[in-house]
């Protein structure tokens, strides 16, 4: 545990180098990769993968991901979640070319990048948007989103196989973060397994554009549902699963009457 002096007007923070040095010196080290239990490994070791070989997923392999969803935690037990998978290659390409029209269709109109009085009302078109979408137009979706309608970056990456989360809109409390452990437990099920995975929320982009009545009715999506994210699964080519180095954020940490900033 790593800390650090704390400008705190509590008396019972600590402040002092001393003290720091004594929490350092009575602090283990981090362990070692083969200190960590197999479970510690699965969630360390498992990287968001965009480039699948062509072999397709057996699908006992796809049925305990989806077990592994079902088992996750929720308010209430409510279980607001229903998961449509998707191994057709037809209907994916038909799905990524649909998905790149809308991004192509959103770039004309966001494009504030364009010169002349287009690239005018494109600017005020992102000023106005980005008040009232301001994740989906966050710079690092925004860039994705013109890489897919250049054609440069590919919605399924070629996976075999895709799960789409769908949340109940019924659900207890926060159906949103509900669905998010739903679709952790299954990516995290599915490194177990020796396959890679990765969160596509562009999929709906579907839903959210001129093709929204044709996909509904294709994939039998009807109230309380709601389409809410894709998981992408297939064997990676190479061997990306590895652990990385990650930004450490500060944590503050409260215990016998002290605080202290630890990393």
């Amino acid at each position: 545990m790593n800390n650090k002096i704390v400008n705190d007007s509590s008396p019972n923070t600590i402040t002092t180098r001393t003290e720091l040095e004594t929490e350092k010196e009575l602090t283990a080290p981090a362990p070692q990769i083969e200190d960590w239990t197999q479970v510690e490994k699965v969630i360390l070791e498992r990287r968001s993968v965009r480039w699948y070989k062509s072999e397709q997923v057996p699908e006992h392999l796809v049925r305990r991901i989806l077990e592994a969803g079902r088992y996750a935690p929720s308010a209430g037990n409510s279980q607001p979640w229903k998961f449509i998978v998707i191994r057709d290659k037809a209907l994916l390409k038909e799905m990524e070319h649909d998905v790149r029209q809308t991004c192509k269709l959103f770039r004309f109109f966001l494009n504030w990048r364009g010169r002349g009085p287009m690239g005018k009302i494109a600017w005020f078109n992102s000023q106005m948007m980005i008040r009232l979408l301001p994740h989906e137009l966050h710079p690092i979706p925004l860039g994705a989103m013109f890489l897919i309608a250049e054609g440069k970056l590919k919605l399924f990456h070629d996976a075999p196989t895709v799960i789409l989360i769908l949340k109940d809109k019924r659900g207890v409390s926060n159906p949103d973060l509900d669905c998010g452990i739903c679709g952790q437990n299954m990516v995290l099920a599915a490194h177990s397994l020796g396959l890679s995975t990765c969160w596509v929320g562009f999929v709906t982009a579907l839903i959210k554009s001129p093709y929204r009545f044709k996909w509904l009715k294709r994939l039998n999506i009807k109230y309380p549902y709601e389409l809410l994210e894709g998981i992408t699964i297939g064997y990676a080519r190479g061997n990306p699963n590895k652990m990385v180095e990650r930004e450490l954020h500060e944590i503050a940490w409260y215990e016998n009457g002290q605080k202290t900033i630890t990393y």
